[in-house]
């Protein structure tokens, strides 16, 4: 017995050497070029600048009550949707509160939203830009008004399936260029 156990024994003894080291995380690294923005040229009553990453927008959606276009980022498998409207007698309540109740409709899978207000008196631009965390089908929202003729609303949506770890860097650099478009709004008369 003692020749099976001794040689066992041994082995377990010189067997083992230093403490194995957990090795640390690995994550992913995603690089974006800078942003370089120029002016969009559209056929709606404000100009922007957009990002030169964006593709050309190509038309714009009519429909009675609003027109629309697309920013889309094929790179980054996202759009920017924003649609404008009118602002006439007493509706301007209804916009803001339809806006506002677009993005409620996510606190379902939203880990939190919050607002932040934005003010451009000078250009007659107002606003409110909502980020939202989680794993919600879309990670921004926000309205651009000069609460007398002209209201755009935009939302951005990435195609893929939310999952907010892996589409957050993406999410946060196009957060900048959403508020690059509220930056440089301006109201055609």
């Amino acid at each position: 017995m003692k020749k099976i156990v001794l040689p066992i024994l041994s082995l377990f003894l010189l067997g083992c050497g230093d403490d194995p080291l957990p090795k640390p995380k690995g994550y992913l690294r995603l690089d974006y070029p800078d942003a370089k923005y120029e002016a969009a040229s559209i056929p709606l009553p404000f100009s922007f600048e957009k990002n030169t990453l964006a593709a050309p927008i190509s038309s714009v959606k009519s429909t009675s009550e609003a027109k629309g276009i697309d920013i889309k980022y094929p790179s980054l498998k996202a759009t920017i949707f924003l649609t404008y409207k009118d602002v006439k007698a007493n509706n301007l309540d209804n916009l803001l509160r339809d806006t506002q109740n677009l993005t409620q409709k996510h606190t379902m899978k939203a880990d939190e939203i919050s607002q932040k207000e934005f003010l451009r008196p000078n250009d007659n631009v107002y606003g409110m830009l909502y980020e939202i965390g989680g794993d919600a089908a879309s990670q921004s929202q926000f309205y651009v008004t000069d609460s007398i003729s002209h209201f755009v609303s935009g939302s951005l949506y990435f195609y893929a399936k939310p999952n907010y770890d892996s589409i957050y860097p993406a999410s946060e650099y196009l957060k900048n260029d959403i508020k690059r478009i509220m930056e440089t709004i301006k109201w055609k008369n």
